[in-house]
C-alpha cells in the first residue's frame, strides 16, 4: 500500500524547509522577530503585571511574548501542512482558532495563577499595611511607601513601584491608590487605599487622628485575616474527617457485605 500524495507532500515540505533552514536561506527567528510587531496589538493589558506576579521584576515581558508569538506561528505552519491537500475556509478557521488559542495559552495559565494566588494576597495584605502603618508614624506617606518596598511580600512590589513612581512624578490624585488596588482586587484594598491617600493629605494637626483610624481599620482586617485562617484548618479538618469516615464507613460495610456473601455461600 502506497504512502498518500498529501502525507508525501508534507515529509518533502518539511524536509524542504530543514534544508533551507540549515542553510540560513530561510531565518525561522528573524521572520518571528519581523512578525512580533504586528502582533503586539494582542498583548493584554495585565499580561506584564501578570509576569511580574508569577517570576517577579526580572521577568523579560518582550521574550516571552515573543515566545508565544513562535508557538502560535508554528502551530499555523505545521496544520497548515496537515491540511494542505484539503484546504478549505472551515479548515483555515480550525487553523487560526487552534493558533490563537495557543497563543493565548500561557496568558490563561497566568491569570489561573493570579487567581489562585488571590486568596494569599487577600490575607498577606493586612500585614503588610501594618508594617506600612509602623513607617508612617516617622515618615510623610511616599516615603514610607517608598521604603516599605523592599520589606514587602514579593507579590505587591511591582505595583508599589507603580504607585510611588506615579506620585513622586506629581499626580496628587487618588487614582495611583487606586491603580494599585484594582491591581490587587482583595477585601478592603480600595477603602484601606482611600485611607491611605487622605492620611498623605492631613495636615500635622489631624494626622495622629487619621493615622489611628488607619491603624484601627488594619487591626481589623489583620482579626479577619486570622478568623480567615482559623475557618480555613477547621474546614480542612472537617473534610480531613469526614474523608476518614467515609472511607471507614464504606470499609465496614465491605467487610459486613463480604462475610455475608460467604455465610451465604456457606
Amino acid at each position: 500500500m502506497g504512502i498518500p500524495m498529501s502525507v508525501m507532500f508534507i515529509i518533502i515540505s518539511v524536509i524542504v524547509l530543514f534544508i533551507l533552514h540549515l542553510n540560513h536561506t530561510i531565518d525561522a527567528k528573524k521572520f518571528v522577530q519581523d512578525t512580533e510587531p504586528y502582533l503586539r496589538f494582542l498583548m493584554e493589558d495585565d499580561y506584564e503585571f501578570l509576569l511580574r506576579v508569577r517570576y517577579g521584576d526580572d521577568i523579560d515581558v518582550n521574550k516571552l511574548f515573543s515566545k508565544r508569538v513562535q508557538t502560535a506561528i508554528i502551530t499555523v505552519g505545521v496544520l497548515f501542512l496537515l491540511f494542505i491537500a484539503n484546504l478549505n475556509f472551515l479548515n483555515i478557521m480550525i487553523i487560526v482558532i487552534i493558533a490563537f488559542a495557543m497563543f493565548k495559552l500561557p496568558y490563561i495559565n497566568l491569570k489561573r495563577f493570579y487567581q489562585a494566588n488571590l486568596y494569599q494576597i487577600n490575607l498577606m495584605l493586612p500585614y503588610y499595611l501594618k508594617s506600612l502603618e509602623i513607617l508612617v508614624q516617622h515618615y510623610t506617606v511616599p516615603v514610607a511607601l517608598a521604603r516599605s518596598i523592599d520589606t514587602a511580600p514579593e507579590i505587591f512590589k511591582s505595583g508599589l513601584r507603580d504607585l510611588v513612581e506615579k506620585v513622586n512624578a506629581g499626580d496628587s490624585s487618588v487614582d495611583p491608590y487606586m491603580d494599585f488596588a484594582k491591581e490587587y482586587p482583595v477585601r478592603d484594598s480600595m477603602r484601606m487605599m482611600r485611607l491611605l491617600y487622605r492620611l498623605g493629605l492631613g495636615s500635622q494637626e489631624n494626622k495622629q487622628e487619621q493615622l489611628m483610624m488607619f491603624s484601627k481599620t488594619v487591626s481589623q482586617l489583620q482579626n479577619k485575616a486570622r478568623e480567615q485562617k482559623y475557618k480555613d484548618r477547621l474546614e480542612k479538618m472537617e473534610k480531613k474527617t469526614m474523608m476518614m469516615l467515609c472511607c471507614t464507613g464504606g470499609g465496614i460495610i465491605f467487610l459486613l457485605l463480604l462475610s455475608m456473601t460467604q455465610m451465604m455461600g456457606i
